[in-house]
């Protein structure tokens, strides 16, 4: 139903080449781990396939039953976890959730991001300031936003940052829930996230 083409990517920072030629595809049910040294472009790389920046060359495509979507149609297709994703302090967590809905064109539901903050473990914060929580709290929260809309592609920048083994626990159950239907790409080096992926494409190659 879902179908992730990434074909020839090339990305380019003035005369300084991040990385050359990364092409893969991906269907329901598969997760991807991009691998390699700090610079070498893993985020760079997952902000291109959520249509955030522009690849240098190369495309990047998705497609629902055989339909492209259209690139800024993509937000509402992709849902992302990344160290650069700002939370607003001053917002409760539930604050938090509703803002991300509206961003995306989806529908503010509270008993919908409740149910997210639940499945995170955070249910029981969710009218505490997100300025009071914890590190691994906050990155908790990134991943509830993440999954606010049920997203067919699912990009995760080091997951785990500042989880603790039960932070880690949440994003192994979510990984595997996604591959029941959707996709996954995890940017990391760390072998524990790394080894959640079916397949691997190192940057550094």
């Amino acid at each position: 139903m879902y179908l992730l083409k990434v074909n020839s990517i090339c990305k380019y920072y003035s005369r300084t080449l991040l990385f050359k030629d990364v092409s893969f595809e991906l269907a329901g049910g598969d997760a991807l781990a991009v691998t390699g040294w700090n610079g070498s472009g893993k985020s760079t790389l997952m902000r291109i396939i959520a249509g955030l920046i522009r690849p240098s060359s190369g495309t990047v495509s998705m497609y629902y039953q055989d339909e492209v979507v259209p690139t800024d149609s993509r937000r509402r297709f992709v849902g992302m976890v990344a160290p650069a994703l700002s939370l607003y302090d001053e917002l409760t967590a539930i604050e938090n959730m509703v803002f991300f809905c509206k961003v995306r064109g989806v529908e503010s539901r509270e008993d919908t991001c409740r149910d997210m903050l639940r499945l995170v473990g955070l249910d029981d914060h969710a009218h505490k300031l997100s300025g009071r929580y914890s590190s691994g709290m906050k990155q908790r929260l990134k991943l509830a936003q993440a999954l606010l809309h049920h997203p067919p592609l699912l990009l995760l920048d080091e997951p785990g940052t500042n989880l603790d083994s039960k932070g880690m626990q949440i994003v192994w159950d979510i990984i595997e829930k996604q591959k029941q239907w959707g996709m996954t790409v995890i940017a990391s080096n760390e072998k524990r996230e790394v080894d959640y992926a079916d397949r691997i494409i190192n940057l550094s190659e």
